[in-house]
């Protein structure tokens, strides 16, 4: 068949098993003819095929027999045959049968048969062919090349090309030594001692770019294949890390994951969905989209607040539960009561009994004994700082301070401490043989907060801010009075407790006097004579708010100063 052989082959590969399947069932029909009626489509097939909308593309009307199934009967190859596959038929009709067996209307299974004894020769010889990469070519073109002398030019350079073989070779060498001179101290500063990451002269080669995103800049990015393999790795590096989508504007499906460490600042405003925008290393920008975080410390200054913060956060979360809870209970009650209340009215029922305020006597008991212990538990503690001496009470600050932000600023500093960059380089597929650490001052510097420029100026006044409310103020105002009454009440607080907390100052500032020098000034006290003073006299003294003192000849010579007491002098007095 010449150059339509694999057109024929085509047309005949398209039609041989519906063929088959043709010419088995017709023998089945041969065997017993009983078979004949259930080998051919069952009237049921056709009513159901009455009500759609058929075309010769239809798989159920292909999928009936080539023709109708007679014993010994042979294909017809125009009228009768299945309208699905006439197409087929006719192609192999014209393509196959008229070159091998002539003009025919019918064929039989015996040339059936022939016909596929013809093409299995053919299939055989398909099977071992060589040669398809020139397949392409085409016979006349390749008959044309093996015609000419191209074979002898080709072997006459390829023998031209091997007596250059040395020349080559020390070409190959020269360009080898080339690039180990412009490429390996590079390589070595990078993949074995890190001087370009660690001096921050130039970046190191594994950093992709720049993250600008929530107020900071991060240098230290890394370009990420598969963020579920790599983020296994990564989590033992210590490192607070935020794996970004990456997307040009305008450019198309271009798209890149990038994993960025965010080592200064804190981390509450960093969430999966938020935007920032990477500039690569060739200064290209990119639209970038956290979609997965893992949390480590990022700083001692965000770790100091994290308590106070986790705590402000639970007192957030627990009053907005409860007054979730509330409003669902009084929406409950409200509907309860109006569905009692519209079933009362249709049954004629008496309505509730109205609301007993004795009947929860005991849970208003309940309410002011917590009170009261909530501001017993504050009164003392008021009163235990107010008990202190002074230079106690900052020390008691502090030491508080301590108690609550001590233990997560230390498991931050030890933390921070021991980042290590070998894990995000391993989860990348480098082989890391080394730690790599990121202390701290190296790690701060690797994320830059934003600040102002020179000699700009930040205005703190807001056209639009909202007027001030004095009821905080009424409120703290009420709580201190309430604090101070409750106090008093209780007798925390009296008459002489600003007294006593004077004295209590005063004595810490005066000196106490040496048992030395107090013993001769009582003595000294106790042997000086009182000498006797006329009523009247001592009304006049104490009229006039002072008294003439005089020296007693008396005293003992080493009686000290101090025991020198004024005597006022005496007057003659009429009996």
């Amino acid at each position: 068949m010449g150059e339509e052989t694999e057109a024929a082959k085509a047309a005949f590969d398209r039609i041989r098993i519906k063929i088959n399947d043709y010419f088995t069932r017709c023998r089945l029909a041969e065997f017993d003819q009983r078979a004949s009626e259930p080998l051919n489509p069952a009237l049921t097939e056709y009513e159901a095929l009455a009500s759609k909308n058929l075309s010769t593309d239809s798989e159920q009307i292909a999928s009936l027999p080539m023709a109708k199934i007679e014993a010994n009967k042979p294909l017809p190859l125009g009228a009768g045959i299945n309208p699905a596959w006439i197409f087929a038929v006719t192609e192999f009709r014209n393509k196959v049968i008229s070159p091998l067996l002539g003009d025919k209307e019918n064929l039989s299974n015996e040339e059936w048969q022939q016909l596929c004894n013809h093409f299995s020769a053919h299939q055989a010889w398909l099977d071992v062919k060589r040669g398809a990469a020139v397949e392409a070519l085409e016979i006349r073109r390749i008959r044309s090349i093996l015609a000419s002398d191209y074979q002898e030019k080709i072997l006459s350079l390829i023998h031209e090309d091997k007596s250059l073989a040395g020349a080559s070779d020390a070409i190959n060498s020269v360009e080898k030594l080339i690039r180990y001179h412009r490429d390996l101290f590079q390589l070595l500063n990078n993949f074995v001692s890190f001087r370009d990451f660690y001096t921050a002269q130039r970046k190191a080669i594994f950093q992709a770019g720049f993250l600008y995103l929530d107020g900071r800049s991060c240098d230290f990015c890394l370009r990420v294949t598969d963020i579920n393999k790599h983020s296994i790795m990564a989590n033992l590096s210590g490192t607070y890390l935020a794996y970004c989508e990456c997307q040009r504007e305008g450019g198309g499906n271009e798209k890149m994951i990038i994993v960025a460490a965010f080592t200064n600042g804190d981390a509450d405003n960093l969430m999966v969905g938020r935007n920032g925008i990477f500039y690569d290393r060739t200064g290209r920008d990119w639209n970038a989209t956290i979609v997965k975080i893992i949390e480590h410390p990022i700083s001692v200054r965000q770790a100091f607040w994290y308590p106070y913060k986790r705590i402000g956060k639970m007192i957030g979360e627990q009053i907005e539960k409860m007054a979730s809870a509330r409003e669902k209970a009084v929406q409950d009650q409200a509907a309860s009561g109006i569905a009692n209340t519209t079933q009362t009215n249709d049954t004629g029922k008496t309505p509730p009994a109205p609301f007993d305020v004795g009947k929860f006597a005991g849970i208003f008991a309940a309410i002011g004994l917590a009170i009261g212990a909530i501001g017993t538990a504050i009164a003392s503690v008021v009163t235990g700082f107010i008990s202190l001496v002074w230079w106690q009470m900052p020390l008691a600050i502090v030491g508080l301070i301590l108690l609550i932000s001590g233990p997560s600023v230390l498991l931050a500093f030890l933390k921070l401490r021991k980042r290590n960059l070998a894990p995000l380089l391993d989860g990348n597929g480098w082989a890391v043989n080394t730690r790599a650490i990121i202390n701290i001052p190296f790690g701060a510097s690797l994320t830059q907060i934003a600040t102002l420029p020179p000699g700009a100026q930040r205005s703190l006044t807001d056209p639009y801010a909202e007027k001030k409310s004095p009821w905080k103020s009424y409120l703290f105002i009420l709580l201190l009075l309430g604090s101070i009454a409750y106090l008093w009440h209780t007798g925390y607080l009296h008459q002489g407790t600003v007294e006593e907390l004077r004295n209590q100052f005063s004595s810490n500032k005066k000196e106490p006097a040496t048992e030395s020098e107090v013993k001769p000034e009582a003595e000294a006290a106790v042997a000086a004579p009182q000498p006797d003073v006329a009523p009247s006299d001592q009304k006049q003294a104490t009229k006039d708010g002072s008294q003439p003192t005089t020296k007693s000849p008396e005293l003992a010579p080493n009686t000290p100063p101090s025991a020198v007491q004024s005597i006022p002098a005496a007057k003659p007095v009429s009996r």
